[in-house]
């Protein structure tokens, strides 16, 4: 049997973890903020209607949502994770293969007889099993799956789920598709093909494929192809090796004190210590950086970042914080009101790959500080991000970003578990 493709995409994700907890929230516009309440990161579809776009600036739209009764809410990122993570336990046992491509979306690799009925039961299981709306699109190459979710998506009459293998025509489908919609394309390559007469997926399927690679390179034939229903793109079951990982937040409120920087990047750092240990992973380098608000206009702008090899390639949080800080005091200028630090670990390898030094012990991560990191990072899990923590990241962090409308991080903490009233 040949291979098809599935690809399952969470409907509105953010607004609709928070409903599943608050079912008063069905049916009314809901709007998502980015970190420190600024930005619109995602809408319930009442919102798109009322065309605010995303990333708009939030205070730009306040008269909008209080005309319109938007509900306006912090990103909540532990929850939104964590529900992700059960979507996609849901949807794994039900496929050969599954490429999780998003946190919200999801190619599976289906037999020949896993059709519309198939998807529907799916559909179904994960609206059971977590709550979450799903729409799931079908065809014989990743591409064309892509573009069937997206119809499903703006054609509520198909319940959620279209399936090409039974579209008549599907090169009527593909000429609505315009090129910049087109998974792997976007605005800027559309411009190039529009030059040459190509505006929309079925004129590119068609196009001349000579003329295509020469404009577009291997990726614009292999997209060609895919259009075609010739499958180039496989499944990537297993993620990309990271090439590194960040950790940075703006600040709830400007800070000047260096004491108050160090604090930030301290709990940064080991955010991201945490995220090496998860992947099995050891740094190499290091980079460091601050800013000021590039948009006050009233105080002086200022942003350095500097970075430096590590004595030798480490995920212990001690090590990490301590290289950390002193670059930090490298680049700290006082006089200035700081509105974001952060960190940045690159040159990332295994660490069973690392080779210790013969003539250097310490260039290795020793078994005390093994267990202390499992010891942190399971009573973390357990308990609650930072519940156990440095003493550099300080006690009462008043420079924390601001989450003034965050709901409860209902399925990470104990202590946040809805209570249900019989």
């Amino acid at each position: 049997m040949s291979t098809r493709f599935a690809l399952v995409d969470c409907n509105n994700f953010y607004a609709s973890c928070e409903r599943v907890f608050n079912p008063r929230l069905i049916g009314r516009p809901v709007a998502i903020l980015s970190n420190n309440d600024g930005c619109v990161i995602a809408r319930s579809e009442e919102v798109k209607q009322l065309g605010v776009p995303m990333g708009a600036p939030a205070h730009e739209h306040k008269e909008t949502f209080r005309k319109n009764g938007v509900v306006v809410m912090s990103s909540n990122y532990s929850l939104y994770g964590d529900m992700s993570a059960r979507v996609m336990e849901t949807l794994r046992p039900n496929a050969r293969a599954m490429e999780v491509y998003s946190i919200d979306e999801a190619f599976l690799a289906l037999e020949e007889w896993q059709g519309v009925d198939f998807a529907r039961w799916l559909r179904a299981r994960v609206r059971q099993w977590t709550g979450i709306p799903v729409s799931i699109g079908i065809g014989p190459t990743k591409t064309l799956a892509k573009i069937a979710n997206r119809i499903t998506k703006k054609t509520p009459e198909l319940g959620g789920v279209l399936d090409l293998a039974l579209v008549r025509d599907i090169d009527e489908i593909l000429s609505k598709i315009a090129c910049d919609d087109i998974w792997g394309i976007g605005k800027r390559l559309a411009v190039r093909l529009a030059a040459g007469g190509i505006r929309n997926a079925c004129e590119m399927k068609h196009g001349d494929s000579a003329w295509i690679r020469k404009t577009l390179g291997v990726v614009g034939e292999r997209i060609q192809r895919e259009l075609q229903g010739i499958p180039c793109l496989e499944l990537e079951e297993m993620p990309a090796p990271k090439k590194g990982i960040a950790s940075a937040k703006s600040f709830g409120r400007p800070v000047e004190k260096l004491e108050e920087l160090e604090e930030a990047l301290a709990t940064y750092t080991a955010r991201a210590a945490e995220k090496l240990r998860s992947g099995g992973l050891v740094a190499k380098q290091i980079h460091v950086f601050v800013a000021t608000n590039p948009f006050s206009i009233k105080q002086p702008q200022y942003s350095a970042g500097t970075d430096a090899p590590l004595p030798h390639p480490s995920n212990h949080t001690p090590d990490l914080i301590s290289a950390a800080l002193r670059l930090l005091r490298a680049i700290y200028q006082p006089g200035h009101q700081y509105k974001k630090t952060g960190i940045f670990l690159t040159e990332l390898v295994a660490e069973e790959s690392v080779q210790p030094d013969f003539f250097e012990p310490a260039s290795i991560i020793t078994e005390r500080g093994r267990e202390i990191d499992q010891i942190v990072d399971t009573l973390n899990r357990k308990l609650g991000r930072n519940v156990v923590r440095y003493a550099a990241m300080g006690l009462n962090p008043s420079w924390a970003m601001r989450q003034e409308n965050r709901s409860g991080r209902f399925t990470t903490r104990w202590d946040e578990i809805p209570t249900a009233m019989a």
